[in-house]
């Protein structure tokens, strides 16, 4: 048995899309923070980015008490993916910007305010399903394709040779045994826009064989002789015919690279993550069931766990949690679902204060990662009440 998971760089235009998204909403954060921000005076947005050749378009709705500006902000964050020229497919220096901003919608406000909504507290900001998942594959306690197919991700982008653009995308093989354990890795793809300009002459043929290297070395410890190598399987792909000069960018397109990686088992909720402030449990709600999830595993209540949580708008609490351990569990599903109930606190202004989800800095991290950082929803600080809450 193999199971494949897919990742991509941050310098992908549709994580550069989710990026300018959440800079965004990092910004607006930060300058609430300035006059002094609580989960009753948070801001609350959703923002949509596009982005086609040279045009970005910015859109969505937003209910703050300050300004930023929203141009200096999409522009920053295009620079700093990389993107200054347009040999690279995007220049943030002189691409078009549309603002098609609106405030948000006073129906939607009132029932995420404590003082307005009908059941006086911090209702979500939408209905939705949302789920969490982990397994015992690795430490991270996620499958081990997600977390080496996002590790090659980071290598090719940390290795900041400028022969490989910042537009690139990957997928990790793993080989499974009988018992469904990993074993090895079977085949690594890696594509990547190459800038010829760095490309010094007669050396073309040098790229593949640096690429394989920088992937095996991150792999190394699952990679073997028979492990094929696939790099840019078209056989050319330049950085000019890259990022959005070649394919559009939009918010929340990859849900599946960012939540798991398309794990068999690790189901999606309806919404993105990384464009909404955490009043949106699209957001707060998938960090809070991967926390939920997580400290399931690391308490050794299952080996595998995924939590599905579903909201109505304006009401704080979830509506249902359903849990599947698919046969790993030492208890029933049904107890656990009980446990997590009694034990997490699930509610918008839960999850927010307890993952300082009002923090700007952590929502420029997110695009590039929901889980592989020091994030406070990774922590597994509930071992030991769930434990004892499952008499182990």
């Amino acid at each position: 048995m193999q199971i494949t998971s897919e990742s991509v760089k941050v310098g992908h235009p549709d994580i550069v899309a989710d990026s300018i998204a959440a800079d965004i909403i990092a910004a607006i954060l930060n300058e609430e923070k300035k006059i002094g921000i609580t989960v009753d005076t948070m801001p609350h947005c959703g923002i949509e980015v596009f982005l086609g050749k040279g045009l970005c378009i910015v859109g969505g709705e937003v209910a703050t008490r300050i300004y930023v500006d929203i141009e200096r902000c999409v522009r920053d964050t295009v620079l700093k993916l990389g993107y200054c020229d347009y040999n690279l497919g995007l220049n943030g220096n002189s691409m078009g910007i549309l603002n098609t901003i609106i405030p948000q919608s006073q129906d939607i406000n009132m029932g995420t305010r404590a003082d307005m909504g009908k059941y006086k507290e911090i209702g979500a900001g939408d209905q939705g399903i949302i789920y969490g998942f982990a397994c015992d594959e690795t430490p991270e306690l996620l499958p081990l394709p997600y977390v080496l197919a996002t590790k090659m991700m980071r290598v090719f982008e940390e290795a900041k040779n400028p022969v490989f653009a910042p537009d690139g995308k990957g997928q990790v093989t793993v080989e499974y045994n009988d018992e469904g354990k990993p074993v090895r890795v079977a085949t690594v793809l890696m594509s990547n826009a190459i800038d010829y300009r760095h490309v010094p002459e007669g050396f073309r043929n040098s790229i593949e064989p640096l690429a394989k290297q920088m992937a095996m070395n991150c792999l190394n410890d699952w990679v073997d002789e028979q492990t094929d190598f696939l790099f840019n399987p078209t056989g050319e792909w330049q950085s000019i015919n890259s990022c959005s000069a070649a394919d559009s960018g939009v918010t929340g397109r990859k849900l599946v690279v960012q939540l798991y990686g398309g794990y068999p088992g690790a189901q999606l909720g309806g919404g993105s993550v990384v464009n909404k402030t955490p009043e949106k449990v699209d957001c707060s709600a998938a960090l809070g069931a991967r926390y939920v999830a997580k400290n399931i595993v690391a308490a050794g209540l299952a080996r595998k766990c995924s939590v599905q949580l579903s909201y109505a708008i304006g009401i704080a609490r979830p509506i249902s949690i359903y849990v599947h351990t698919f046969g790993t569990g030492i208890v029933s599903d049904n107890k656990i679902g009980a446990i997590i109930r009694e034990y997490f606190d699930l509610s918008p202004r839960g999850m927010i204060e307890r993952f300082n989800l009002l923090d700007g800095e952590t929502y420029r991290k997110l695009a590039k990662t929901l889980f592989l950082d020091d994030y406070l929803w990774e922590q597994t600080d509930m071992v030991d009440q769930l434990k004892k809450a499952a008499d182990i």
